[in-house]
């Protein structure tokens, strides 16, 4: 019986001592239960994106701004190039070839926008800038295998199609070769100055410009530079006849006043042509105006009772007529007294004689 007792012992010492691992490791993994169990029963939450190392962030924020600045140079370099003289149809241009003579050529730029030149064929230019055919033309001879590291130069003879036209009231209207820097008043020189009729208030119609440029001169262009703006290739300055008020009638000089800048009044241009003479009849003066749609209308004009300040100053618009008659009254009394003058000087010279 004792045997068996001890048996029954060692038997049960022994399931204690199996029975030790399992138990730590079902305690060791109760915590990773319960943890999993509580994170799926807590509520969901936004998803976080992992942390970006510094370096990663900053590479992140310049290529951004490494695109953006890139697309801003690239728009400022296409308005640059928009001011730049390019090569067009017309042109006559000479190429040559550092060191190789022998590929100096004298040419002029097709209608098609193409030059021949010898080795490499035909060569489309039209819209590059000089620089720009100067590498297209040195990168054909060197694919070509023609020329090692060729070095080509352009010069322009004549830039027929990047010249500066003026039209309108100048001495000599046409196109001029704007190479190099050139400013509005040289080109003006240059076409003959301003007409006597002409306009201060100009416009420049500038390529790639929907809106024209508009300046207003000074009559004497040294007395204001302001205006003296950079002229560049392609543009048209327009110099339109300045507007005009006709007097004519019974006045001292009939003309035609040009008003330019400002404004002028019924009394401002009879001043300027003189006055009206002895014979004017003034109540029956009138201003002839035409209309927007082509009609002509007549205007009385009191002008003896603006003269005695009983009736205000009128404003002339450009193209209007100033008629100021004569008074048939006036003239047959004029007519009597130079009559009258004439007998009594050949009496008196009649009288004297004898």
């Amino acid at each position: 019986m004792r045997s068996a007792t001890g048996f029954v012992r060692r038997v049960c010492t022994l399931c204690v001592i199996l029975a030790i691992p399992f138990a730590i490791g079902a305690w060791a993994q109760e915590p990773a239960a319960n943890n999993t169990a509580e994170q799926q029963n807590a509520p969901a939450t936004a998803t976080v994106p992992a942390a970006q190392p510094v370096s990663q962030a900053a590479q992140s924020a310049s290529g951004a701004a490494t695109n953006s600045s890139k697309s801003d140079d690239d728009s400022k370099d296409k308005n640059e190039k928009s001011t730049l003289a390019t090569l067009g149809r017309g042109d006559l241009i000479e190429v040559n070839v550092y060191n190789v003579p022998e590929l100096a050529s004298k040419v002029r730029v097709s209608n098609s926008g193409e030059i021949y030149l010898p080795l490499i064929d035909y060569v489309h230019v039209e819209g590059l800038t000089q620089e720009e055919a100067q590498g297209l033309i040195e990168k054909r001879l060197a694919d070509g295998g023609f020329v090692r590291n060729p070095h080509v130069t352009i010069f322009v003879d004549e830039f027929t199609s990047q010249g500066v036209t003026i039209i309108g009231e100048v001495g000599r209207p046409g196109v001029y070769p704007n190479i190099g820097d050139h400013k509005l008043y040289e080109v003006v020189s240059q076409a003959g100055g301003f007409n006597q009729n002409a306009s201060r208030k100009i416009a420049i119609l500038r390529r790639n410009q929907a809106e024209p440029i508009r300046l207003t001169l000074p009559r004497n262009l040294a007395d204001d530079l302001t205006g003296n703006v950079e002229i560049m290739p392609g543009d048209t300055i327009s110099v339109p006849r300045a507007p005009i008020i006709y007097v004519v009638g019974d006045v001292g000089r009939p003309a035609g006043l040009l008003l330019d800048n400002g404004s002028l009044t019924v009394l401002q241009a009879l001043a300027l042509v003189g006055g009206t003479n002895k014979t004017a009849k003034l109540s029956a003066s009138r201003i002839i105006r035409k209309g927007p749609d082509g009609g002509v209308t007549e205007t009385k004009v009191e002008v003896k009772k603006m003269l005695e300040a009983k009736l205000p100053d009128m404003p002339l618009q450009p193209d209007d007529i100033l008629f100021v008659p004569v008074s048939g009254r006036r003239v047959l009394a004029a007519r009597t007294f130079e009559a009258t003058m004439s007998l009594a000087t050949a009496m008196a010279i009649y009288t004297i004689r004898p």
